[in-house]
Order: C-alpha cells, then structure tokens, then sequence
C-alpha cells in the first residue's frame, strides 16, 4: 500500500468517525475527529496541489467544505457560535452557495438574532438544488427571520393572546430591540439610559435577551438560602463559559461597572449592543479575569421576580437570575418610571408613566410602596445609598413630630383609617402639595391600601380622607404603575359607586403590562381579575 493509500484510508476512518459522532450527537468527540480530518485534509491539499489530477482534488475540496460545516454544526450544538462561524466561512470559501453550510450558519446568525444577516444566509441556500428537498424547513426559517427582523425594526410586539390565555402554548417568539433612548452620564450613579424623545406610558424602549440565566424552585426557608448559593455558583460558572466561547460576549461584559470609580466609566455608545454589531467590536480583545467578573454579576445581575418586573409563562414559579446587559445600564430610584416583563430568556422594558425627552428610565430595585427607613435599609442591602428627590424630601419631613406619631400609632397598631386621615392633615398644614403629597403617600401605601380594603375603616373614615381614585393618581405620578395600585383601584371603585371607571383603570393596566398587551386584552384581564 502506498503512503498516498494509507493516508487516504485513515481519512476515510476519520470521516466515518467523526459522522458517527455526530449523528449520536457526541458533540465534542464530532469535533476533534472532524478537527484530526479537516487538518490531514488540509495538508493532502497543500502537498498534493501539483501531483493530484484535477477530479482527486475536487474531491478533497468538497470533503473539506462538509467536514468543516459539519465541524460547525457540532460546536453550535455547544453553543460556541464564533467557532462555528469561522467553520462556516471556510466551508463557504470552498463552495459558496454549499447547502448544509447556508443552512448551518443561518441558523446560527438566527441564535445571534442577527435576523438580516441569516435571513440573507437563507436566501442563498435557495439557490442550491437541495432547497427542494428541503423547502418547507427553509421557507419557515425564512418567514421567521423575516418576523424577527420586522420586530427588531419597529417593537411591535404583541402578547395580547398568550397572555389572556394564561400562557397556554407555546411562548412568543421575540426579538431583540432597542427604541428611542441612549447611553449618558447619570446624577444618579455612572450612566444610565436616558429617552432620545417624549415617550407615552406602556411603550417598549428595550427587548433583550439574557447572555445567562439560572433558575430553580427554592425549597423550604430553611434551605432555601443554600439552595440560592447553588443556583449562584452555576450563574457564575454558565457566565465564564460564555465569555470563553464569545469575545463579543466578553467585550459586552467588559462595559458593565464593577461598583468602583463610576465616575469614570466610558460611556459606549448604543448600537454596539445591537446585534448587528458584531464585526464593530471585534477588534476589541479585552479580557477579564474571574475577580471582575465576580464583581460585574455582583453590581449588575437582575432577579426575575422582583417588585419592578412581572414573570409571564412557564417561569413565574420559578426563582431566576439573569444578566441582561443593557438593561444593567438602567439606574434605582424610588421614584421610577419603568417596568419590565419577563419571558423566556428575554427581558421586555417599558415605561410605566409619560417620560420625557432627556429623562433617565429608572427601575425600583426594591419595593418602593415602603417608608424612608424600610427602603434605606433595602438600598444599603443593595449596596447603595438613594439620594433621589423623594428620598431627599422624607428625610426633611422625618423631623416632623406629626410624622414620628403617625409611625409609632402604625407600630402600635391603629386604625389605618385613622393613620391615613392624620397623614393628609399633616400634609395639608404643611403646605405639601405635587409630588410630595405623592411621596408620602407611597410611602405610606400599607395604611391606605388597608384602609381602603376595610369596610370598618371605610365607614369610619370614608368621608374624611381622599378618595381612592384620587390618591392612587397621585401615586402613578411618582412610582409609575404597579399593580397592587390597580387592584386598589378596581376593588376601591366597584365598592364606592358600582361602576368601573375603566379609563382610569385601562391606563393603569397598560403601565403595568406595557403595549404589548392591546386595548381588548387589557379589558378581558381586568375583568377577570388576571393582573
């Protein structure tokens, strides 16, 4: 047997291997048999250029354009997509319009939500003969990055059905977008996101997906902070793993604070989280180590199930962790005007009041329906310390001796009734007025929702403190939407007068859920109760 032979059969064996591997979908083993295979391939091809007959070379050239793309396929499988990409693009260097390579790298494109770029992918393939065969697979990835790429342009999403028929099905597919704001220096802390234009209540201004999530049911109290730590750990080691498999992923984390010198950060510039954006960044080789990446997800993860957020779906029994990178770039206040929806791996942020152009979206980190001292010690837990206007302006009223009585009756257990009716007394002989009166109403937002949940209370005091409607108005003025304040609401109006003022409730609704749910599915959730 000549060399030429022998090296011709361990290729054959290698082949036949590595195809093995993968059809048993052993993703690692495919890819160092293929990887042993495309390098001998590469060798035969580049010793044997003047000695092989045209029709032996043509070959090796297709066997190493279907080795490299089914290389590609076995690393997509493990999610390294930057690997796979560059297989891709050999493979394509060979044959340009090879099937399974178009395929593969449209598919990966997709996973990226780069939808132009694999809608293009998609379209090539169609030139092939194979397309034929394989029509109905490759027009629904064709409609579905057409889809994609529509949502991605103009945010118009629409969870009106799923989410009326209590998450029956399958979730919707989303995609990733970023509206009307922009990264810039916050007087809150660092940067934050800031509205490029006047934004009406409930409009999405970002769509994006987890570059990581863990999730778990927590068992009971007692072990459920172990189980937590747990969770933790696997966070962090899904995290490094991602940021070796991706340098876009690495450079997107590197732009995130790590709790020091916030003064001092960068400001990047908004399209570098889009998507599309890829190449941009590829030549910024920036590394990180594991205490910056400790410190990163420390300052920046978010939890699901949090006072600002609404988990919809399969995942709203669940304990989550995430890192969503631009949305880390939204800042704490106590009084914020955004929420966020989470479905699926995607965290969907919208305002929850009318915002203007220049202002900064903020979310509550913590429950912000508490008094000054209860949020301080959640801010201090966070790490922090708010020095918000609200915050600023309850210090000042702290002092007052009316105020110290209004606490130690609600310790000592008095009529909420009575709390509520001695609260706006003091506020009407202070002079506080606006957005105050509305501070110090959320703030104390447990006495008036009991009060208005009493029919004791009401009875009582009914006609000597606000009415129901008028002070969840004023506090929509200063923490958005939310919807215990809609639940308060409906049940505060049915019993009054009988009649819903549906509006009012309507515009609530939408703060809470944004517009992605329609005016008709708003409707049929708030008279089911659904919220």
């Amino acid at each position: 047997m000549t060399e030429l032979e022998m090296a011709e059969e361990q290729m054959q064996q290698l082949r036949s291997k590595a195809k093995e591997h993968l059809l048993r979908e052993e993703w690692e083993e495919s890819i160092l048999a293929y990887s042993h295979f495309i390098n001998l391939c590469q060798d035969q091809i580049s010793n044997a250029q003047h000695h092989l007959d045209p029709e032996n070379l043509s070959k090796l050239h297709k066997s190493l354009c279907l080795s490299l793309s089914n290389r590609a396929e076995a690393q997509s499988r493990l999610r390294e997509f930057d690997e796979a990409l560059k297989d891709c693009e050999q493979s394509l260097k060979i044959e340009s319009t090879h099937f399974k390579t178009l395929l593969c790298k449209g598919k990966i494109l997709l996973n990226l939500n780069r939808y132009s770029m694999a809608l293009d992918c998609f379209k090539t393939a169609l030139l092939d003969p194979q397309a034929n065969e394989n029509a109905e697979s490759l027009n629904g990835y064709l409609e579905k990055c057409k889809k994609l790429e529509f949502l991605s342009r103009t945010g118009g999403f629409d969870l009106s059905d799923w989410i009326v028929n209590k998450y029956r099905g399958k979730s919707p597919e989303l995609a990733e977008y970023i509206g009307a704001v922009q990264i810039k220096k916050s007087v809150i802390s660092g940067r934050g996101l800031f509205a490029t234009k006047n934004i009406d209540a409930g409009t999405l201004v970002l769509v994006t997906k987890a570059i990581v999530t863990e999730r778990g049911i927590l068992p009971s109290e007692d072990s459920g902070e172990n189980a937590q730590l747990v969770m933790w750990k696997n966070f962090i080691d899904k995290v490094t793993s991602s940021i070796a498999k991706c340098p876009r992923t690495c450079y997107l984390i590197n732009t995130l604070s790590i709790g020091e010198d916030e003064d001092g950060l960068g400001v990047p510039d908004i399209s570098l989280f889009r998507p599309e954006a890829e190449e941009k960044s590829r030549d910024l080789d920036k590394k990180l180590d594991m205490a910056s990446i400790l410190n990163i997800l420390d300052v920046n993860s978010l939890v699901e199930d949090a006072v600002s957020a609404k988990v919809l779906g399969k995942n709203s029994g669940y304990y989550g962790v995430g890192l969503w990178v631009l949305a880390s770039f939204i800042n704490h206040s106590c009084s914020p005007n955004a929420r966020r929806l989470h479905v699926g791996d995607y965290v969907m942020v919208h305002v929850s009041s009318d915002v203007k152009a220049g202002e900064e979206i903020t979310f509550a980190y913590h429950d912000v329906l508490l008094p000054l001292n209860k949020r301080r010690e959640m801010s201090n837990s966070w790490g922090f310390q708010c020095n918000c206007k609200r915050c600023k302006f309850e210090e000042e009223m702290s002092e007052k001796q009316e105020i110290r009585e209004i606490e130690i009756g609600l310790e000592r257990g008095i009529d909420m009734g009575g709390a509520v009716y001695r609260l706006e007394e003091c506020m009407r002989r202070c002079v506080v007025r606006g957005k105050q009166k509305g501070y110090l109403r959320a703030s104390y937002w447990s006495a008036y929702s009991e009060a208005y949940g009493s029919q004791k209370s009401m009875k009582r005091w009914g006609q000597r403190i606000p009415a129901v409607d008028a002070v969840v108005d004023s506090l929509v003025e200063v923490v958005g939407s939310d919807e215990r304040l809609l639940k308060v609401l409906i049940e505060g109006l049915n019993k009054s007068s009988g009649v819903l003022d549906k509006e009012r409730a309507l515009k609530l609704g939408r703060g809470v859920y944004g517009k992605v749910v329609k005016k008709q599915a708003l409707r049929t959730l708030l008279e089911i109760g659904f919220f």
